[in-house]
């Protein structure tokens, strides 16, 4: 063999052996990635999809923030915005102003207004219009609606009845600058999502007690209800705070939100104890299957439906409290979101009966968005994996001479 062709058959024998090498690499890290999302996935309390436990699992681990920052690559592209987005302050009735968002439509409209109020336990530090402002942004585009975040005063400085008046004051605040948005006020809906779900429907409350502005329909995200410690089976199974939502905060809440047991039994804490329900607006409340808030929110749904309020509930399998706000990243979170879309323009065009209470159960398991989800799933996963691999290798190294 000449010195040449020797060569040769040296390097294509290191660049095979570095093939192999590299293949039984992948082949190993995509084994460790399989092995370690199954553990994620397999909990007492039943078998998570794949997506859920890995977002569970870099939340929970600290791998990443709750407000995770979503991938480019599991990201879809809304294009480009034909949304108009102002920060405004809102006057509210102890002469002070609130802080809010406004999104609308580039155009004459008349648009639908559509009030949201931001999740976070009542409490500071847990929620604000910010660290929701992905839902109120897709809610406006898809509804082709003008929503306002409302940044209602809470707890432990603001006590009840404060978020709650701040909430009403705000809808009475857009009722009058419709016009200026080019808004229709004759097409008005609250939504929210946990602590916000509660104000959203409690506003819609107050706006019927006193003779409010007409609300068109309300959009319940997983809502807190009631205050008083009944027994529901979801409060135990689900109150660990793996889920998002734990035991500890939902009673730190009550303890700084309502700090006398009396406003336990109030209408406007706890919905779910009223006494009369009757003449709200149609309803649309979405609760999730690891959730320790479902069963009160279920239970909501069928007490409005009891005064003759038409109601839809639609239970999601296999996510988490605050599921609406992985949209970006979750296929069910975004199935979630549009099923209310839909709601909204339904309810903005045509009346909404009522019909024989059931919950109705969503279970996606199969087809290509499943799939994709799966997909997205195991290449976080392996993204999270080696960055904490990586993470534990020494940043700075000591010669010894």
């Amino acid at each position: 063999m000449s010195k040449n062709n020797l060569y040769i058959f040296r390097f294509f024998r290191i660049i095979r052996n570095l093939i192999v090498g590299l293949s039984v690499f992948i082949l190993l890290f995509a084994i460790v990635v399989f092995i370690s999302v199954e553990q994620w996935a397999s909990k007492e309390e039943g078998k998570l999809p794949v997506k859920t436990a890995v977002i569970l699992h870099a939340i929970n681990e600290n791998l990443v923030p709750l407000d995770i920052e979503i991938p480019s690559f599991v990201k879809s592209s809304s294009g480009r915005s034909t949304m108009v987005r102002e920060n405004v302050e809102i006057p509210v009735r102890d002469g002070s102003t609130i802080a809010g968002k406004v999104y609308r439509p580039k155009g004459e409209g008349p648009y639908p207004i559509i009030m949201y109020y931001h999740g976070g336990a009542f409490l500071e530090g847990y929620g604000s219009i910010e660290t929701h402002e992905n839902i109120v942004r897709a809610l406006a585009a898809r509804t082709q609606s003008i929503v306002i975040a409302v940044g209602y005063r809470v707890a432990p400085k603001h006590v009840f009845p404060t978020a709650i008046e701040d909430g009403y004051d705000a809808l009475l605040w857009a009722y009058d600058m419709a016009d200026e948005w080019n808004g229709d006020r004759s097409k008005i809906a609250v939504a929210g999502d946990s602590a916000g779900g509660n104000i959203a429907t409690v506003v819609a409350t107050m706006s019927r007690d006193v003779g409010g502005p007409k609300l068109s329909a309300q959009v319940l995200y997983y809502p807190l209800t009631t205050f008083k410690d009944v027994a529901l089976p979801s409060r135990n199974v689900y109150d660990s705070g793996y889920y998002l939502l734990s035991r500890s905060v939902m009673y730190l809440a009550r303890d700084k939100y309502t700090p006398e047991q009396e406003m336990w039994s109030s209408p406007y804490t706890s919905p779910l104890e009223a006494e009369d329900l009757s003449s709200l607006p149609p309803t649309l409340i979405i609760t999730a299957e690891f959730d320790p808030l479902r069963d009160e929110g279920e239970a909501y749904g069928k007490r409005l439906n009891e005064f003759g309020v038409p109601v839809e509930t639609i239970r999601y399998k296999g996510v988490m409290h605050g599921f609406i706000s992985f949209y970006e990243v979750m296929y069910r979170g975004n199935h979630g979101l549009q099923r209310s879309v839909h709601y909204l323009k339904t309810a903005f065009h045509e009346d909404i009966t009522q019909e024989e209470y059931k919950v109705k159960v969503v279970d996606i398991q199969d087809g290509k968005e499943t799939l994709r989800d799966q997909l997205e799933a195991y290449a976080m996963a392996g993204f999270l994996i080696g960055r904490q691999a990586f993470s534990m290798l020494p940043t700075q190294y000591t010669i010894i001479k």
